[in-house]
């Protein structure tokens, strides 16, 4: 009997301890960090972040100084992973993943959070305002991905599965980068291990900033439909922590255009993706950061937080 209520005793302040730890990420998730990661990668001074353009390199330069900021280490021995496409006459055109990580009890096993960071870049059109900054789409994203790598070393706690933070290049040109890391990720036999490395899910964060139809509370939810606890975790995180969120469950084939789950998924790999809807901004360079709902990008970041705090964690999902 003494063993058993010591048993009980352990696994309680076990619990207890995991929430504090827990709460300890969440709580440093803020307004001021996503004005100002957003505010940054949506200024003129990154040119639109254009896929293998000066600013997109501008951008990956900061996304990395961030990474090194908060103690997220570079994946594999590197942050910047680059890979090669045939755009137009040039058949060698390079972009570059940027992907850091926090090491798990289980360190071959894997989950991910992930957003693509380019955009359309500079072009001409009908107005004055050539450069398409890309404050929704996707500074938003990646503001998410990097406060939940900051909130997750806030925590203090060693998670049971590594984690993958990963900004992609090269989406808006058909899921360049996403589809790389995959490929490459297939085939990438670790040693000693004789299979590929499991990702066991993957967050993707795409457009999560504005309002549709004047709704501030509106998100779009798509998830992986094989995994019904998926939306089980996010109605009972949206209560628990009091978030202003009124979800919608889309299926996975209606997601607006794919984003960089899309790869993960053809793979089997169980998903969950965030979208605020297209609007009249979309692909425009109106695209700009003072239309951002940053109180929505603030809560849509601590609900994937939960979302992969629990991917991380538990024993099985």
């Amino acid at each position: 009997m003494k063993n058993i209520i010591l048993t009980l005793f352990l696994l309680s302040t076990l619990s207890s301890l995991a929430q504090t730890s827990l709460k300890n990420g969440l709580f440093i998730i803020d307004r001021k960090s996503a004005e100002t990661y957003i505010g940054i990668l949506a200024c003129d001074s990154l040119q639109g972040r254009g896929a293998g353009k000066v600013g997109g390199r501008m951008a990956a330069e900061y996304i990395k100084s961030v990474f090194e900021e908060i103690g997220i280490k570079a994946w594999r021995g590197r942050y910047y992973h680059p890979f090669r496409r045939h755009i137009g006459n040039n058949p060698n055109y390079e972009m570059q993943n940027i992907l850091g990580y926090i090491e798990g009890k289980n360190t071959w096993e894997i989950v991910m959070i992930g957003a693509h960071y380019d955009h359309l870049g500079i072009k001409a059109n009908d107005t004055n305002d050539s450069i398409y900054n890309g404050a929704d789409d996707n500074a938003s994203g990646v503001s998410a991905v990097l406060q939940i790598a900051k909130a997750f070393i806030a925590s203090g706690q060693k998670p049971e599965r590594t984690i993958i933070f990963a900004l992609w290049d090269g989406e808006e040109m058909g899921l360049l980068g996403s589809s790389h890391f995959v490929e490459e990720h297939s085939s990438y036999i670790p040693i000693p291990m004789v299979s590929p490395v499991p990702v066991k899910g993957y967050i993707n964060c795409d457009m999560i900033g504005r309002n549709k139809d004047g709704d501030g509370s509106h998100v779009d939810i798509y998830f992986t439909e094989s995994k019904p606890n998926f939306a089980e975790w996010i109605i009972s995180d949206i209560e628990k922590y009091k978030l202003a969120l009124n979800p919608l469950f889309p299926s996975l084939e209606s997601s607006p255009g794919g984003s960089d789950h899309v790869p993960f998924m053809e793979k089997g790999v169980p998903v969950i993706f965030y979208n605020t809807g297209l609007h009249s901004d979309y692909h425009q360079a109106s695209d700009e950061a003072e239309s951002i709902n940053y109180d929505k990008v603030v809560d849509i970041t601590k609900l994937a937080y939960l979302n992969l705090w629990n991917m991380a964690n538990l024993i099985s999902f």
